[in-house]
C-alpha cells in the first residue's frame, strides 16, 4: 500500500499544480500514517466477519465480509497466516500483525431463559376470556420451551403482538415480539399451548356434618393441646432422651411451647414435632482447652467423650429430676 501510494505521489507532481499536489501530499501521507492493525480480538454482533472487524484502518475495504461468525455467544480463534491471506485476496495488504499468531473472534448473543419466556405469555394471557392473575396461571407449552440465545442487536423488549385463547378447550396461542437494532423486521417467537387457572382451596381432611365453617376448621390441626401429657424430646449425636411433661399451651407442628417438666418441676421451651411430642435444644458449653484435658484416649476420641458428657449433664438439668 505504500509504493502504491509512493507511485500515484509521483505520477500526479507532473500533472498538477502546486496547492493540489500539497494536496495530494497531504492525503498519502494520511494514508501512510494510518496503516491497518491487526487486532488481538474482535467481538461481532452478526452472523458474519467483515474487515473492519479484524484490523483497525481499513479504509473502504471495511464492510466486505470474509468470514462466518461463530454460534451465538461462543468464541473462536482465527491463525493470523490465514487471516493475512483472506486480507490479500481482497486487496488488503501491508497489515501490520504485532507478532500476533491468532486472533479470537467472539459472537455476542442475547440470552432469553425458559422461565422468562414463560412469565410473558402468562402476562399475555392475564385476564383474557375469564383468567386471572398471571401468578395463578398454570401453563403447559406444547414444545418444552428452554433457554434461547438471539442475535445481541435484538435488544427491544418481549412484547405480545397476537394473543388467542380458548376457554372451552383452554388451547392458548401467543406471539411475542423483539425489536431489531440492525433491521426494520422484528423477531417473533410464537408459542402455543393450554393454560388453567389453579387458586388454593380448603380440602376437608374427614368427612363433617352439614354445618357452618369456622376458620379453626380451616386451619392445621393442633398436635399437642393445652394441659396435654407429652412427650419430651431431646436428640444429638449419640445421645436419644425422653421424659413425660405437661403441656401448658397447645400449638401444631412447627409451634414453639411451653411444657412444664413432670419430675423436675421445671418449665421448658420445644418445638412441636408430631402428636404429642414436643423437642427441646440444650446449648452445647464450650469444651475445657486441650491443655487441661488428661486422658490416655486419642486426642478425637477423647473431644467425643468430652462433648458426650457435658451434654448429658447440661440436659439432666433441664429434664431430668433433682437430686434429693
Amino acid at each position: 500500500m505504500t509504493v502504491r501510494s509512493l507511485l500515484l505521489l509521483t505520477a500526479m507532481l507532473a500533472a498538477t499544480s502546486a496547492p493540489a499536489f500539497a494536496q495530494v501530499r497531504d492525503q498519502v501521507r494520511d494514508d501512510v500514517i494510518a496503516s491497518p492493525v491487526l487486532r488481538a480480538s474482535v467481538t461481532v454482533t452478526g452472523d458474519v466477519v467483515r474487515v473492519g472487524d479484524v484490523i483497525d484502518n481499513a479504509g473502504s475495504a471495511a464492510k466486505i465480509a470474509i468470514y462466518r461468525a461463530p454460534d451465538l455467544g461462543t468464541t473462536g480463534s482465527l491463525p493470523v497466516a490465514q487471516v493475512l491471506a483472506t486480507l490479500r485476496a481482497h486487496q488488503v495488504i501491508g497489515v501490520d500483525t504485532r507478532d500476533l499468531r491468532e486472533i479470537s473472534v467472539t459472537r455476542l448473543a442475547r440470552n432469553l431463559e425458559g422461565k422468562d419466556i414463560e412469565l410473558q405469555v402468562a402476562r399475555a394471557l392475564e385476564h383474557r376470556s375469564g383468567l386471572g392473575d398471571a401468578a395463578n396461571l398454570s401453563l403447559t407449552f406444547d414444545r418444552d420451551v428452554q433457554d434461547l440465545k438471539l442475535d445481541a442487536s435484538n435488544s427491544g423488549a418481549m412484547q405480545p403482538i397476537s394473543t388467542r385463547y380458548e376457554s372451552r378447550s383452554n388451547r392458548f396461542d401467543v406471539t411475542l415480539e423483539i425489536a431489531n437494532d440492525n433491521v426494520a423486521t422484528p423477531t417473533r417467537l410464537r408459542f402455543t399451548g393450554t393454560a388453567i387457572e389453579t387458586v388454593e382451596a380448603a380440602v376437608l381432611t374427614r368427612g363433617v356434618e352439614r354445618k357452618v365453617l369456622k376458620v379453626a376448621d380451616l386451619a392445621k390441626p393442633d398436635l399437642v393441646q393445652r394441659d396435654q401429657s407429652v412427650t419430651l424430646i431431646y436428640e444429638a449425636v449419640g445421645l436419644y432422651l425422653t421424659i413425660r411433661g405437661k403441656a401448658l399451651e397447645g400449638g401444631t407442628e412447627g409451634d414453639v411451647v411451653s411444657v412444664l417438666n413432670l419430675q423436675s418441676k421445671r418449665t421448658v421451651s420445644g418445638v412441636v414435632v408430631g402428636r404429642g411430642q414436643v423437642s427441646i435444644s440444650v446449648p452445647t458449653p464450650r469444651l475445657p482447652a486441650a491443655a487441661e484435658t488428661t486422658s490416655s484416649l486419642a486426642p478425637r476420641e477423647t473431644a467425643a467423650v468430652a462433648v458426650a458428657a457435658v451434654s448429658t449433664s447440661q440436659v439432666a438439668q433441664q429434664i431430668a429430676p433433682k437430686a434429693e
